[in-house]
């Protein structure tokens, strides 16, 4: 029967090895796992009071409208149909 005294120098080095290694690996868990601070969060949501929306004109700038003066469908068109209405001066 092996006992730990009677294992060779080499098997224990090898376990004191392992476990250290074994040791080492939990570092980044307890590190950014469990011991991280939470990260205050900002809000990025837009103001109430000026609501834009960055539209292309027929002539093809992109302005900002308010979105009160927007009217219409939520559908969106095709790339045919927005190559077809955009008025290109050559």
């Amino acid at each position: 029967m092996n006992t730990e005294n009677n294992l060779p120098k080499e098997t224990n080095t090898r376990r004191k090895l392992l476990a250290g290694l074994g040791a080492l690996s939990l570092f980044p868990i307890l590190k950014f796992g469990l011991l991280a601070k939470k990260k205050d969060v900002i809000s990025c949501a837009p103001d109430a009071k000026n609501q834009t929306m960055k539209m292309l004109t027929q002539d093809g700038r992109l302005v900002e409208v308010d979105m009160s003066k927007i009217k219409g469908t939520k559908e969106k068109i095709s790339n045919k149909q927005l190559q077809d209405w955009v008025k290109k001066d050559l």
